[in-house]
């Protein structure tokens, strides 16, 4: 019998499992959210636009858009996209575990559709974290996936002079991105002090020979810069931002190992935006809802075939660990392949490219950890959930309350209950609850800001010894919900006992 793989996520991890399944024989089903595949990493102009040649910024966009059209052509692919899966249902068919989704399609009058699949491959990947400071809620300060996703689909700059900052290499192209729509990028600001950085990369080079394609995009992102003039400045970030009613003047300092401001190292800049990216914070909400288990670190735990915890449920991509599109597509062949039934070790060219995939993720954690000074940026009138405006302040305040447990000032603040359920503030304040309360235990498992692993997230240097360890820093892992995306009232009172309209 043919088995049906449904793959959630229309980025280098979803397409790639898309494909793999159907190269084995399986029949798909590949749900997106947006109106074209490629993800983050290729996005472009929407065909409502008109435009016949939009500009591509960026690599990769020839094999996307022909790994697009082979998967809309495929007669054993269906495609959906502008769609969301409101809910996971895990059960026994014939014997054999099985998938059910209940997905909502956009258009003029959305719709709903109830799937069923033998195998199910999660790749949601992740979205950007920042870490709050003094100014990060004006407007003019926006997330760096934001500022280049605006750049890309629509031509639109988040202002003319802009100043990055955060840690990671998607820094880089994003001011790429920024520069070549015709932005002024001041400079990009990199946390983390250049010898971190470059030992992770120089120790062993041999062991990334399989990720060379990686230092051609990074020679090429460097090069835009250059040609940009724009400064890149390691161990420097944005630690407030000030202006009336908006951003208009950045501070920056300079950062010890530990991300703490070194005193007599700030200077102010003039900025129409700041981008701010501190890394990523996995979407594993869906995977959550399939019965995953995550890492200490907040990511999917996945096994050699990407293989999750729960029975048929793969995951692909960013949402089992930060490492790009080269290696997201890696992970989405394995667990295509792996979905349909095959034996991925059977592909040793691929088994060798994967090794080096997670080679390559170890290092990149490594480079660029989030180092606990980044908690004394915050001040106590520091908006910490943005939702429901709550401070720091309030929350100091509630922790240091004899009754001030996790529900408590739950309650007290709402910090975590508003729109986003915690998926911007849990980390930031399961970080900042850490280093006010050190030896405080959470009450609850349904906590939304509470860190899997609490004190530590740790990676591996190259040469096997632990990286510093960051406390308190690991992403939150947030609690089952019945429904894993907003859904109307009207439309969930409509569908019958079978979640059929």
């Amino acid at each position: 019998m043919t088995r049906h793989v449904v793959v959630i996520g229309g980025g280098p991890a979803g397409t790639a499992a898309a494909e793999s399944a159907l190269r084995h024989g399986a029949s798909v089903t590949l749900i997106d959210s947006n109106e074209a595949l490629g993800g983050q990493y290729n996005r472009r102009i929407p065909a409502l636009f008109g435009v016949r040649r939009p500009l591509s910024i960026g690599h990769g966009y020839r094999a996307a858009a022909d790994r697009a059209t082979r998967l809309a052509a495929h007669p054993r692919c269906e495609y959906l996209p502008w769609a969301a899966v409101y809910q996971i249902e895990r059960h026994l068919e014939g014997g054999c575990p099985a998938v059910r989704l209940l997905i909502g399609i956009e258009g003029e009058q959305r719709t709903h559709r109830v799937v069923q699949a033998d195998a199910l491959v999660i790749a949601t990947g992740a979205y950007d974290r920042v870490c709050p400071f003094p100014g990060w809620d004006l407007p003019g300060v926006y997330t760096a996936g934001a500022a280049q996703t605006l750049a890309k689909t629509q031509r639109l700059l988040v202002g003319r002079s802009v100043l990055l900052s955060g840690t990671g290499p998607f820094l880089l192209p994003v001011a790429q991105s920024l520069a070549t729509s015709g932005a002024d990028v001041l400079a990009v600001l990199e946390a983390n002090p250049a010898r971190r950085i470059l030992r992770q990369w120089t120790t062993r080079p041999w062991e990334l020979r399989h990720s060379l394609g990686k230092a051609g995009e990074l020679i090429d992102y460097l090069g835009s810069g250059v040609r940009h003039r724009i400064p890149l400045r390691t161990a420097t970030a944005v630690i407030a931002v000030a202006g009336d009613g908006r951003a208009e003047e950045a501070t920056i300092a300079r950062l010890d190992e530990n991300w703490t401001p070194i005193p007599g190292s700030y200077t102010t800049m003039p900025v129409d935006a700041v981008a701010v990216s501190h890394g990523f914070t996995p979407q594993h909400e869906l995977a959550v809802a399939a019965g995953a288990r995550l890492t200490r670190d907040g990511f999917v735990q996945v096994d050699e075939s990407q293989r999750t915890t729960a029975e048929a449920v793969w995951a692909a991509g960013e949402i089992t660990g930060i490492g790009g599109a080269q290696v997201s597509a890696i992970e989405g062949r394995i667990a295509g392949m792996s979905a349909a039934g095959a034996d991925p070790d059977e592909d040793r060219a691929l088994r060798a490219r994967h090794r080096t995939a997670e080679q390559f993720v170890t290092r990149l954690t490594a480079a660029h950890p989030i180092r606990p000074g980044v908690l004394t940026w915050s001040q106590p009138d520091t908006v910490i959930c943005r939702c429901e405006s709550t401070t720091r302040g309030d929350l100091t305040t509630a922790w240091s309350h004899p009754a001030g447990g996790y529900r408590p000032a739950k309650l007290a603040t709402r910090a975590g209950l508003g729109p986003c359920q915690g998926r911007i503030c849990a980390a930031a304040i399961a970080a900042l609850r850490e280093h006010a309360c050190p030896a405080a235990e959470h009450e609850s498992q349904d906590d939304p800001c509470r860190s899997r692993d609490q004190t530590v997230s740790h990676s591996e240097c190259p040469d096997g010894s632990p990286a510093h360890p960051t406390p308190g820093l690991a992403a939150a892992t947030p609690a089952w919900r019945p429904l894993a995306a907003p859904i109307r009232l009207r439309e969930l009172a409509d569908l019958d006992t079978e979640g059929q309209p």
